[in-house]
């Protein structure tokens, strides 16, 4: 197996790569690197020390983007992830973008960071920024990308492609967090997430997902009992 993925499961970025290695059906193993106290040998890798990187035999790569796109272009014949034509492509990448650099600073770094990893360490959650982010930002993000999707099951092209596997990586760390989608507000993406949700490759990810997460949550656990 020529192909080393390196991350934690539930990084958004790794859970982004995982899925589009799972569509495209390609075997990988996955090494075990958190987002900090990384051993000597990954800054090697990565000297901006994030996560993921992977190897594909000699060839090292870092950034969940530019790894997708570098196993779009080797595996070409294999199923497309940033659509067919130019103006196909340049969508799926704006989009993939946004989820990226919009949803995760609010999602990823602010819900989750806030409500699972903070107390797992033995921080307190910033309640009054997770409300922020709920009601006052997350919203106009939400509203953008609804109105893009509108009534059709993908963002571009009707086939699912990067677009929503990034979109998707972000909302499963959403409700991790303990929070979903409001299916009124946003009917069309909370559409898209379930349709992605359910999906064999996501379905996959989560089971295991799932089993990190009881564990985060009995460190937290244990925590408040010491505290107590």
């Amino acid at each position: 197996m020529s192909l080393i993925v390196y991350g934690v499961p539930l990084s958004p970025y790794v859970r982004k790569l995982r899925l589009c290695l799972a569509e495209k059906q390609l075997d990988y193993q996955l090494v075990i690197v958190l987002p900090f106290d990384q051993p000597a040998w990954f800054k090697k890798l990565n000297p901006l020390g994030r996560i993921p990187a992977m190897k594909d035999g000699d060839l090292t790569l870092a950034d969940s983007s530019v790894i997708c796109q570098y196993l779009e272009d080797k595996y070409c014949e294999l199923t497309p992830l940033l659509g067919q034509t130019a103006e196909q492509h340049a969508k799926v990448r704006w989009l993939e973008k946004y989820a990226d650099y919009e949803l995760a600073p609010l999602v990823t770094f602010t819900l989750f960071q806030q409500r699972i990893i903070n107390p797992s360490m033995g921080h307190l959650c910033d309640e009054p920024s997770v409300m922020s982010a709920l009601n006052e930002k997350l919203p106009i993000h939400f509203d953008y990308l609804e109105h893009t999707l509108g009534n059709a099951k993908f963002f571009v092209a009707d086939t699912l492609s990067l677009a929503d596997l990034a979109f998707a990586s972000q909302m499963v760390n959403m409700e991790h967090a303990g929070e979903q989608l409001d299916a009124q507000r946003w009917p069309s993406l909370s559409a898209l997430y379930t349709r992605i949700k359910a999906g064999a490759s996501m379905a996959d990810l989560l089971q295991g997902e799932q089993k990190i997460l009881s564990s985060l949550k009995k460190a937290t656990s244990k925590q408040a009992s010491f505290e107590i």
